[in-house]
């Protein structure tokens, strides 16, 4: 069979996937096999996308898209418009589908975001860096819809302090997401650091007269100021547990 030649656009598209590929992958915690994996074909197949053996197409663009967390425009706004399109043409029917035939649209997925596990003790250590996610930074890894201002990470929940009898409750074993630049504000939920610990903290974090407080959700437990020796890591932005 003869090889297929890509054109100019095609093996720019493979070329810019690349570039975002080295540049972010590793801080990502993807591999070349996990896009493997997610397309159900082998190693060697994804490197043949990285390095313009094979051309892009929307399926292998969208899961790359997923998992470095990069829009699809970034390295092929050609897909880009073709997946948006398919998709705006399956939404108002311009497939010819009688509305009596036994076919429906199926909804497209929401856009999924990959962020490392990490310990209480890392997030307490935790410090703007070049490289956010160092090697060996996590081995576990949670999904979710939210696509974060900065790097951010899951941390589980431990002990009752944020366990609450009524409204809002965060309870023992729940997974939160931590954003690192999402905006810190009165009445959100915040990981901070104490010089008193190694550990970061969860609590609410409140104001009154002027001052900052990191509050418990729990009444049985006391809040604690948050002065100038107190540092805000992040705000939680999504929870997830398991039934």
């Amino acid at each position: 069979m003869k090889k297929r030649i890509l054109n100019e656009e095609q093996l720019n598209e493979c070329k810019q996937l690349k570039a975002i590929f080295r540049a972010r992958a590793k801080s990502a915690g993807v591999t070349q096999q996990n896009i493997a994996d997610e397309l159900g074909i082998s190693q060697a197949a994804v490197s043949h996308y990285l390095n313009g053996v094979n051309p892009l197409n929307p399926r292998v663009a969208a899961v790359f898209s997923k998992f470095l967390r990069m829009p699809v425009q970034s390295f092929s706004p050609r897909l880009a418009d073709e997946i948006k399109s398919t998709t705006e043409a399956a939404r108002i029917g311009l497939f010819g589908l009688d509305e009596d035939v036994n076919v429906k649209q199926i909804p497209q997925p929401a856009m999924s975001y990959r962020y490392p596990i990490i310990s209480w003790v890392s997030a307490g250590s935790w410090e703007e860096a070049v490289q956010p996610y160092p090697d060996g930074f996590s081995d576990r890894y949670e999904i979710s819809d939210y696509n974060s201002k900065g790097p951010a990470f899951w941390l589980e929940v431990k002990g009752d302090s944020m366990t609450s009898p009524n409204g809002t409750s965060v309870p023992e074993g729940m997974m939160i997401l931590v954003d690192t630049e999402a905006d810190v504000q009165p009445g959100k939920l915040v990981i901070a650091k104490l010089p008193a610990s190694n550990e970061a903290t969860f609590k609410k974090l409140v104001e009154d007269g002027g001052i900052r407080y990191l509050k418990p959700l729990n009444p049985a437990y006391k809040m604690v100021e948050c002065d100038e020796h107190c540092r805000i890591i992040g705000v939680a932005v999504r929870m997830t547990g398991k039934l």
